[in-house]
């Protein structure tokens, strides 16, 4: 069963929807630089430039769409970010802990590459539901 969705109001102008998009390409970029480059995906995504850009542009614009259906994007977005910023430190210390006995080097790979994961398919539905059209169930 679907959580219901938030009421749409306003509808929003075509600017934010665009502003929207460049968040949800913002956060892709980061992901993706992470898969590719260097660094680890969920690494790219917290800490490179993209994601940080993307979630100021989140909080900078939030109020412009209060009230419209993009305002779940925008909590779906902010979230996704945050969530993933508590998982990361959260896999880091059990990690950290369980170093001692070699098992937290299995727990930093597993839980990274699964918080990557899970901060791909984040961004992949909100981005299709927006393509659509349609607002985050919250």
């Amino acid at each position: 069963m679907s959580a219901p969705l938030p009421p749409a109001s306003a509808t929003p102008s075509d600017s934010l929807v665009t502003t929207t998009h460049v968040v949800y390409a913002l956060h892709t970029l980061g992901l993706v630089i992470g898969a590719f480059g260097t660094a680890s995906v969920i690494g790219a995504f917290l800490f490179g430039w993209p994601s940080i850009i993307a979630v100021i542009i989140n909080y900078v614009k939030r109020s412009e769409v209060r009230g419209t259906w993009l305002e779940s994007h925008f909590s779906w977005q902010i979230r996704t970010f945050w969530w993933a910023l508590l998982w990361a430190l959260v896999i880091g210390i059990v990690g950290t802990v369980f170093a001692i006995v070699l098992v937290g080097f299995a727990i930093w790979i597993i839980g990274f590459f699964a918080l990557g994961v899970w901060a791909i398919y984040r961004i992949a539905r909100g981005w299709l539901r927006l393509r659509d059209r349609q607002p985050m169930p919250m």
